[in-house]
C-alpha cells in the first residue's frame, strides 16, 4: 500500500479497526463463530489504571457483541469467573438486557479463608426469567466484594455466554471466553551505596509481589524476583508481564538520559522491553520492564525445557554509560484539515550511531501535560529524498503497533549518510483506536558516514524566508493563485516536495481550494511546523487537490 493511498484511507474515515487484543485496564477476547456472527467478548475496568490500596470501588464492564458488525447482542446470561493466581476469588451469573453488563467490584482486605472465593459476597435483584443470574435495576449495579483488586497481579476474567439474544436462548454450546486485566501495588525498597547514601526506590508490579529486592554496587544494577509459572500453556495465556522501577534521579547511575539493560532469568531483553520514562515526574526516572508473550517464548528457548517447571521470574537491570542523544521534537495534525491534535512527539537516538546501521529510534508520544499518552497505536514509515526504506504499519495482524506506556523503541537501517524523514501516524488509543490523539508528523534525522558522529541538530527553517512572506502575501490578497504555484513549484524544483509518482488528476473544483490557503495560513501563525507544511502540500499535489 503506498503512503498517498494509506493517507488517503484514514483521511475519509475508511479504516475502522475491530481487532481483538489487549489494551489499558481492558481486553478483549479472540471471537468464535455463532448463528452466523464471530462474536467475542470484551471486558473493561474503570479506572483503567488500578493500584491496589488506592480505589474503593472499580467498574468491571463486559460487553457481548459481533465483531463483524460491532453490533451488541441483547439479553445475554453471563457466567463470571474472576481469578489470580489460579485462585478462584469470585463466582456469579449476571443478566443484562441490552448486551453491556456493569458489574461494582469493592476491594476487601484480610481474607482469612484458604478457599478466597469464601470471602466474597454478591448483591443485586435476581432477573425473573433467568434463575439466579443478577442484573441492574433501574441505576443499581449489581455488586461483588471480596479480595478482588486488593493486591498487585494479573487477574484472569473467565467470562462464559449461557444465553443470548433471549434469557431462554441457548448457544448449542456454552461461549466460553478469557480476558485479563492487571492492577499494579506498589512496594517499597531502599537503595544504599557505598557511601552510606540511601535513595527510595519504588517497584510497582502489575504481575504479582516481588521479592529478594537486592543493589549491586559493583554495577549499580537493581535485582528482584516474583513469582511466575514458565509452564508453556500458561504462557500461552499471558499478554506481557509489566514491572516499573522508580528511581529518583538525583541517583547518577538513574539520571535522565540514561539508557538501560534488562535481563530476566538472566537472559537479555531487547531494547522494546525495557524503556525509561524520564516525562512523568519531575524527579523521578521510571524504567519500564514489558516483557511480552513473545519475549516469554524467546526466554523460554534460549533456557531450554527444564525452565518450564521453574516458578521464578528474576528481574536485573542494568544503567549503561552517558551517552551524547540526539533529539527531534514535533508535534501531528490530523490528516483532514492538516490542524494540530494534542500529541507531541519525541524521537531520541544515540549520536554514536552512523550509516550502515541498525539504529535504535526511541519513539515517545506526549500529551498536553507532558506526560506520555498510553496505550497508543501507531505506524511509521522511513523515507530518503526519493524513496520509502521501511515502514510498519502494524504488527500480529493488528492495525497500529501498540506502544503500552506511549515509548517505544524501533530498529531501522540507515544505508547511507545523510538525512532521512521518520513519518510517524498515530491511529488512536485503546482496544477502540480513539481519535484524539490520532495525527501524522515527521522527524528529520541525520546520520554522518562510519566514524563520525553527528551532534545534535540545531533547529532551523527549511523553507526560504521570501516563500513565507509569498504566502502571506497570497493569503492577503496581494498576489493572485498562479504567483502562489510558482512557489510551491520552487519547492517542488528545490526538492523540499518530494512526489515519488504521478499527480492524481484534479477533482475539478478548482485550482487552490479554500482549506489549502488555511494550511498555508497555519504554518505561517506558526501552528504547524515547516515539515508539516511540505508534507502537507506533498499530498495535497500528489493526489491531485492542489494543481501545479
Amino acid at each position: 500500500m503506498s503512503m498517498g493511498l494509506l493517507v488517503l484511507l484514514i483521511a475519509f474515515g475508511a479504516l475502522f479497526p475491530m481487532a481483538f487484543g489487549h489494551g489499558l485496564g481492558g481486553d478483549q477476547a479472540p471471537p468464535v463463530s455463532f448463528g452466523g456472527m464471530e462474536v467475542t467478548v470484551r471486558t473493561d475496568l474503570t479506572p483503567s489504571d488500578i493500584t491496589a490500596g488506592d480505589v474503593d470501588t472499580a467498574n468491571m464492564k463486559i460487553r457481548f457483541f459481533d465483531t463483524l458488525t460491532n453490533e451488541t447482542l441483547p439479553q445475554v446470561t453471563y457466567r463470571v469467573e474472576i481469578y489470580r493466581g489460579g485462585d478462584l476469588l469470585a463466582r456469579s451469573l449476571f443478566y443484562d438486557n441490552d448486551g453491556v453488563l456493569d458489574v461494582e467490584i469493592r476491594p476487601k482486605t484480610d481474607c482469612a479463608e484458604t478457599d478466597l472465593w469464601r470471602c466474597t459476597d454478591y448483591y443485586g435483584s435476581e432477573h425473573i426469567s433467568s434463575p439466579g443470574a443478577l442484573y441492574a435495576e433501574g441505576n443499581q449495579r449489581p455488586v461483588i466484594t471480596g479480595p478482588i483488586f486488593e493486591k498487585g497481579g494479573l487477574y484472569n476474567i473467565k467470562i462464559e455466554i449461557e444465553g443470548a439474544t433471549s434469557p431462554k436462548a441457548l448457544p448449542a454450546e456454552i461461549l466460553s471466553y478469557d480476558t485479563f486485566v492487571s492492577v499494579a501495588q506498589d512496594q517499597d525498597f531502599i537503595i544504599r551505596t557505598a557511601d552510606a547514601a540511601e535513595f527510595p526506590t519504588v517497584i510497582k508490579t502489575y504481575y504479582d509481589e516481588v521479592q529478594n529486592f537486592s543493589f549491586d554496587q559493583s554495577d549499580n544494577s537493581i535485582y528482584f524476583e516474583m513469582p511466575f509459572d514458565w509452564d508453556p500453556e500458561y504462557i500461552e495465556q499471558v499478554f506481557v508481564v509489566h514491572e516499573e522501577v522508580r528511581v529518583p534521579k538525583v541517583f547518577t547511575p538513574y539520571a535522565e538520559g540514561r539508557q538501560f539493560k534488562g535481563y530476566v532469568n538472566g537472559v537479555e531483553l531487547g531494547s522494546r522491553a525495557v524503556l525509561n520514562d524520564p516525562y512523568s515526574y519531575e524527579d523521578t526516572n521510571i524504567i519500564h520492564f514489558l516483557v511480552t508473550n513473545k519475549d516469554l517464548v524467546t526466554i523460554n528457548d534460549a533456557l531450554g525445557s527444564s525452565n518450564h517447571d521453574n516458578k521464578l521470574m528474576t528481574l536485573k537491570l542494568v544503567p549503561q554509560e552517558e551517552t551524547i542523544i540526539n533529539t527531534q521534537e514535533f508535534y501531528l495534525v490530523d490528516v483532514t484539515d492538516f490542524e494540530r491534535v494534542p500529541t507531541d512527539v519525541t524521537v531520541r537516538w544515540d549520536a554514536s550511531y552512523t550509516a550502515g546501521q541498525e539504529v535504535p529510534f526511541e519513539i515517545t508520544f506526549i500529551n498536553q501535560e507532558g506526560q506520555p499518552i498510553r496505550d497508543i497505536r501507531y505506524g511509521y514509515w522511513l523515507e530518503s529524498v526519493d524513496q520509502v526504506l521501511v515502514e510498519n504499519m502494524g504488527e500480529d495482524d493488528e492495525v497500529g503497533i501498540l506502544a503500552v506506556e506511549g515509548i517505544d523503541t524501533q530498529h531501522l537501517y540507515i544505508p547511507t549518510a545523510g538525512q532521512y524523514h521518520l513519518n510517524i501516524l498515530v491511529y488512536g488509543t485503546g482496544l477502540d483506536y480513539n481519535p484524539t490523539h490520532a495525527g501524522v508528523g515527521t522527524a528529520i534525522v541525520e546520520l554522518g558516514p562510519p566514524g563520525s558522529v553527528v551532534e545534535p541538530m540545531a533547529e532551523e527553517s527549511l523553507i526560504p524566508d521570501w516563500i513565507r512572506n509569498t504566502a502571506g502575501m497570497w493569503i492577503n490578497g496581494d498576489i493572485d493563485d498562479a504567483a502562489f504555484l510558482g512557489t510551491i513549484q520552487f519547492l517542488i524544483n528545490d526538492g523540499l516536495i518530494v512526489i515519488e509518482s504521478e499527480p492524481a488528476e484534479g477533482d475539478g473544483t478548482g485550482v487552490i481550494q479554500d482549506w489549502i490557503r488555511n494550511t498555508a495560513g497555519m504554518w505561517i501563525n506558526g501552528d504547524i511546523d515547516d515539515a508539516a507544511f511540505l508534507q502537507a502540500i506533498q499530498f495535497l499535489v500528489r493526489e491531485g487537490l492542489l494543481v501545479v
